[in-house]
């Protein structure tokens, strides 16, 4: 028997499909029946937590050794496929994108790609899917949208270090079979040096307007830099039992299985479709709502990557568990830091040591404590509050745990500002109807496609002061850079440096350095590495230290030509926020 949940979601989609005529779509814009966010939320609830087992995320190796033993380049084929999936237990199987060698070995999340520190892997990015798209989406937002149907995707490798034309430019999308493709796409292969100092990356799509909506499908996997050595000489818990990523995402389903995403936007008469920001009920890891896993009195590493459209996590264990972190993003800390909870914007990954032997407990749950939007919204409940439980097993095993958490872990460039060349100002705005509605959101009150103004020196360090008038906190990624918040600084008067900066958009003109005496945000101790997204709280200004040279090698410069065409990016990675269009074009030169 079909639900007549399952009718209105059937029927959603038929008329959520737009036609593309020469380019252009037709004046029909999607038409939505009602479904309330009641009927939305009863489908997560109705899911039983804790029944489906953490799955293992499949490896593939971007590097080859050779009969010397010596690491070689690897070249690897991965696809993007249309595929069912299963989420839950008592959840019919969903229609997702799904990276993977081949259909049917694709995975949610995607295979870890594993690569060798300067080493390169060559990936050839391939588009299986099909002519339209699972999920309702806005023409109006500026949008990859090919002339003869198709999904448009490109991959970017989140935190690489490589040139523009490899960083998966927004504009560089393709469709299946390479049929057709964006102004700035050139090629079918990927390189990546693999540059970037060993540690933690992920890859995902980066389509053009359609960013939210292709990770929501599936679009994301992890990514690591491994150097054997110094893997060796930190002797941090290892092996594919004892060193698991935990990829987080929330999603939202209809009964029959299917991904929701809203077809109505909060300004229809602006935008149609979109929303400023999405959020799922379900808490999904490595593909599996609320799952467990079973665990040994030892320690393991996890390495913690959130993929959520929107939402923070502030994740904490029960039963006098901490976090040792070791990592966060691409990078190690100085020493290890222990902490009860930490805090996750959309796209940051935290690499941490559990050690379970330092309970009694028989179990624990990890739990998300993050309001959204964040940090002054809703309250997490008793379903988007659970991430996942640990079963921790009575006995202790043979052979014993020789891991270690050491006391000095790795140093880079310090953070200065001393050789910082260039002082930069950049604001985020959010822009609203008269019923406080948000519309837009802009960097320094341009579109995307506006002219190119930052344009840093490769091999430089630049100090950004980056400045939130905006009621939400934002996560702020730079392509191609490493960066460090210093210290954030909040506004005295949000309201009256809106209103100037609004009316001349120059901080200094609207005296800045008057208004951001504040109270002080403190950096949490596991964000002081260099990262490649950092948090801008609301009515606040972040003092950013960005590098565009190798922290791990004393500031040099890359080993590759940076300058080059298409260039790279920055933008907030909230993705509803990034596709409208809070993200900005970034040119290198010499």
């Amino acid at each position: 028997m079909v639900s007549a949940n399952t009718m209105v979601r059937k029927l959603l989609g038929f008329l959520a499909v737009m036609v593309v005529i020469r380019g252009r779509l037709s004046e029909a814009l999607p038409v939505c029946l009602p479904v309330t966010k009641a009927d939305i939320q009863r489908v997560s609830q109705f899911l039983t937590m804790y029944v489906d087992e953490l799955p293992k995320i499949p490896t593939v190796f971007g590097y080859r050794v050779d009969e010397e033993g010596c690491f070689k380049p690897g070249y690897l084929t991965i696809g993007m496929f249309q595929k069912k999936w299963k989420f839950h237990r008592d959840l019919p199987d969903t229609t997702v994108f799904a990276f993977g060698t081949s259909a049917q070995t694709a995975t949610i999340p995607g295979p870890t790609i594993e690569a060798i520190h300067g080493v390169p892997t060559y990936v050839t990015w391939q588009n299986h899917l099909p002519p339209n798209h699972i999920l309702p989406w806005d023409p109006t937002l500026p949008t990859a949208i090919p002339k003869n149907g198709g999904v448009p995707t490109v991959v970017h490798l989140h935190g690489g270090l490589h040139p523009s034309r490899f960083d998966g430019h927004p504009d560089a999308w393709f469709t299946a079979n390479f049929t057709e493709t964006g102004p700035t796409w050139t090629q079918q292969t990927d390189v990546y040096p693999n540059a970037h100092h060993p540690g933690n990356l992920w890859y995902h799509d980066h389509a053009k307007g359609l960013t939210r909506i292709n990770l929501l499908a599936g679009l994301t996997g992890p990514y690591v830099i491994r150097d054997p050595d110094q893997d060796a000489k930190l002797n941090l818990p290892s092996g594919s039992e004892f060193d698991r990523h935990l990829v987080i995402a929330d999603k939202q389903f209809y009964d029959d299985g299917s991904l929701y995403m809203n077809c109505t936007g909060n300004v229809p008469y602006v935008h149609p479709q979109w929303h400023p920001e999405y959020y799922g009920d379900a808490i999904t890891v490595n593909g599996k709502a609320w799952p467990y896993l079973q665990v040994q009195r030892r320690k393991y590493r996890f390495r913690i990557i959130n993929t959520s459209n929107a939402r923070y996590l502030d994740l904490s264990l029960t039963n006098g568990l901490s976090f040792s972190v070791v990592g966060s993003d691409g990078s190690y800390l100085p020493s290890p830091v222990v902490t009860q909870s930490i805090v996750l914007s959309p796209s940051e990954i935290a690499d941490v040591v559990i050690d379970f032997s330092t309970t009694t407990a028989s179990e624990s749950l990890m739990n998300n404590a993050a309001r959204y939007p964040y940090p002054n919204g809703a309250q997490p409940d008793q379903y988007n509050g659970r991430v996942m439980k640990f079963i921790i097993q009575s006995s202790y095993f043979d052979p014993p745990d020789e891991s270690q958490i050491p006391s000095n872990l790795v140093t880079y460039t310090p953070a200065t500002t001393a050789t910082a060349s260039v002082l930069r100002y950049i604001t985020m705005y959010d822009y609203q109807t008269a019923s406080n509605d948000t519309t837009h959101l802009y960097i320094n009150g341009k579109k995307f496609t506006d002219p190119v103004t930052e344009m840093p020196k490769t091999g430089s360090t630049e100090v950004w002061e980056v400045i939130n008038l905006t009621s939400e906190d934002h996560p702020l990624h730079l392509h191609l850079a490493t960066l460090r918040a210093m210290e954030v600084q909040c506004l005295v008067d949000a309201t009256t440096f809106t209103n100037c900066m609004k009316s001349k958009n120059d901080a200094v003109a609207c005296n800045i350095a008057g208004q951001a005496t504040g109270r002080t945000i403190s950096i949490p101790e596991y964000e002081k590495t260099w990262k490649n997204t950092v948090k801008i709280p609301p009515g606040c200004k972040a003092t950013v230290i960005v590098k565009f040279n190798l922290v791990d090698k004393n500031d040099a410069p890359y080993p590759f030509d940076a300058t080059g065409s298409p260039g790279y990016v920055y933008h907030c990675h909230i993705l509803d926020h990034e596709d409208n269009v809070m993200i900005r074009p970034m040119m290198m030169v010499a």
